[in-house]
């Protein structure tokens, strides 16, 4: 979901020898001088946190794959793995010597899920004892660095997308390119994309694989995210390499490795399809002034279903998503818009084991029957339609939404996509295309997942953008709680009204770049209150899962 700007131009960086692969040192919470930790929770607590987690297996139908698609699908979990160690290197250091550490099977555990010793659903509280805070640069940065001494430094490429800031001997900073500082594992990676490329049944996956190798090892990504574009008939796929920017809270800036290998769901594809066509269309209608819509979206994008076959790195850890909507560099979007792939198994998983459960603590009794597993399609798939929507370079000329917001870009980003997804359901059945007697499950059903939503913590962007969302059309009167029973039901017409009024609040202050504004926004309804609280611990009491997390791999599918 969860999205991020690709880097357009990839900068020099400077190859110094002080600055090789980093190095497997702790990170800043385990320095010399560590802050106060906080108290470790309990083994009891965090074998209540581990059991949180509903374990689902991520299979599929391999039978109508050609030999070789099912090859190359071993070949992509095989990179993806590797992948997956990159990730701990950015965010922890060195997986095995945490794991090492700890001595609690659970906790074990629960750091894996985790990556690191910070619940990532409990704004990052360390759980782990002598841990202190998460460094909110992760393993970007040096430890000792300064915000001042950053933004100081006359030092090419260190905003961009692919480089690691490291101290240089002499106590400089340098950015050294991600294709140098993780070589071995990206020439690995590297050579499993292009032996799945050997034996792929479709061209245009073939090429794609053949150019994302490359771009590995030279940190030059827009070639493959625009042969990934104009792939379209592949049975399956993998999204894999440095895209989201989540894990870096210091600047928004530096990407995590991740990996998705998914198989095309062919059947649902085809109902998707029609959708792209309308988005010129869904742009002029939207609900703001003239000038924040008068970029157009590509149209030469496509939605599809997959089922996921593995998550790796940054995807994998804590929440899992359950759509995808990339790539994220503005030129490729404007040029060509984005692909949109809703991960059917595992939404369906979340809706079953999370979703209505919570709805059924929650929501008013007589809108139960509003949520839907269709509704429930609709909007995480409409979230992802919406990214492409909007502006992307703010009015004044002086650059992206990205860069005026810096670290608030994320979460207004995700909460545009979810206000804007509402919209477009609401035009589409206005335009026939969707049936307009379901909206009222697509607003009862959003709200439910609201509640599944807020419970990833305020620390994330979706957090955020959620907490947003949920008080900004509470206060419009879109819905209410009562009070004697704790269950919130949505009024229809209001909800319509403050779905248009939260879509135009959002757009003129990305179109605006206006960081103040935004900032003052998020501080005022970026927060849970005490009546959500209780409810959101009730939740907890009835033991309804936070998320899932995943049972998958080679053999889990008979790779």
């Amino acid at each position: 979901m969860p999205l991020r700007t690709l880097s357009l131009a990839i900068a020099t960086a400077l190859a110094l020898t002080a600055c090789q692969a980093p190095p497997e040192a702790p990170p800043a919470s385990t320095a010399e001088a560590p802050p106060p930790a906080a108290a470790p929770a309990t083994r009891a607590d965090i074998a209540a946190k581990v059991a949180a987690y509903a374990e689902v297996a991520l299979t599929a139908d391999l039978s109508h794959l050609a030999e070789g698609d099912r090859q190359a699908l071993a070949l992509l979990i095989e990179a993806g793995e590797v992948i997956d160690g990159l990730f701990w290197k950015q965010v922890w250091g060195d997986r095995e010597s945490l794991l090492a550490r700890i001595d609690d099977p659970a906790t074990r555990r629960f750091a894996e899920i985790n990556y690191g010793p910070w619940d990532r659903l409990d704004d990052d509280r360390p759980f782990v004892a002598g841990i202190g805070p998460r460094p909110p640069g992760a393993r970007f940065y040096p430890e000792d660095m300064t915000r001042a001494e950053f933004e100081q430094a006359d030092l090419p490429g260190k905003s961009s997308l692919y480089t690691v800031i490291r101290r240089t001997d002499a106590g400089t900073l340098a950015a050294v390119p991600y294709h140098e500082a993780y070589r071995a594992e990206l020439e690995r990676v590297a050579a499993l994309l292009r032996q799945a490329a050997a034996v792929a049944s479709d061209a245009g996956f073939r090429h794609y694989l053949g150019l994302r190798a490359d771009a590995l090892l030279d940190s030059d990504y827009q070639p493959s995210d625009m042969a990934w574009m104009d792939m379209k008939t592949s049975p399956i796929d993998v999204v894999i390499g440095p895209i989201e920017s989540y894990q870096d809270a210091l600047f928004g800036t530096k990407t995590a490795f991740e990996a998705f290998v998914l198989v095309k769901d062919v059947a649902w594809s085809e109902r998707l399809a029609r959708f792209a066509k309308h988005l010129p269309a869904l742009q002029r209608g939207l609900p703001v002034a003239e000038a924040y819509k008068r970029e157009t979206p590509g149209t030469d994008a496509d939605l599809n279903a997959y089922f996921a076959l593995y998550y790796g790195g940054d995807a994998n850890a804590g929440a899992k998503t359950i759509a995808i909507n990339l790539p994220n560099d503005e030129e490729v979007q404007l040029a060509k818009g984005s692909r949109r792939l809703q991960l059917e198994n595992t939404m369906r998983a979340k809706f079953d084991t999370i979703l209505m459960p919570i709805a059924r603590e929650l929501i008013a009794e007589d809108q139960l029957d509003h949520v839907a597993f269709d509704a429930f399609f609709e909007n995480v798939m409409f979230h992802e339609v919406a990214h492409g929507l909007g502006i992307k370079n703010t009015l004044d000329g002086k650059g992206t939404v990205r860069e005026a917001l810096t670290d608030l870009a994320s979460s207004y980003e995700e909460g545009k996509a979810d206000i804007l997804g509402l919209y477009m359901i609401g035009k589409l059945g206005q335009m026939g295309e969707l049936d307009p007697a379901r909206l009222h499950d697509n607003y009862v059903t959003f709200l439910a997942g609201l509640f599944r939503s807020v419970r990833f913590g305020a620390s994330s962007a979706h957090g955020q953008a959620n907490m947003v969302a949920f008080n900004f059309l509470e206060q419009a009167g879109a819905f209410s709680r009562d009070p004697a029973s704790g269950r919130y039901r949505v009024d229809f017409d209001r909800m319509a009204q403050a779905v248009d009024a939260l879509s135009a609040r959002i757009l003129t202050l990305q179109g605006d770049g206006d960081y103040a504004g935004a900032k003052a926004l998020r501080d005022q309804l970026g927060r849970i209150g005490p009546a959500l609280a209780g409810d959101l611990a009730r939740l907890e009491q009835r033991s309804i899962p936070v998320d899932i997390v995943l049972k998958q791999g080679r053999a889990q599918l008979g790779l």
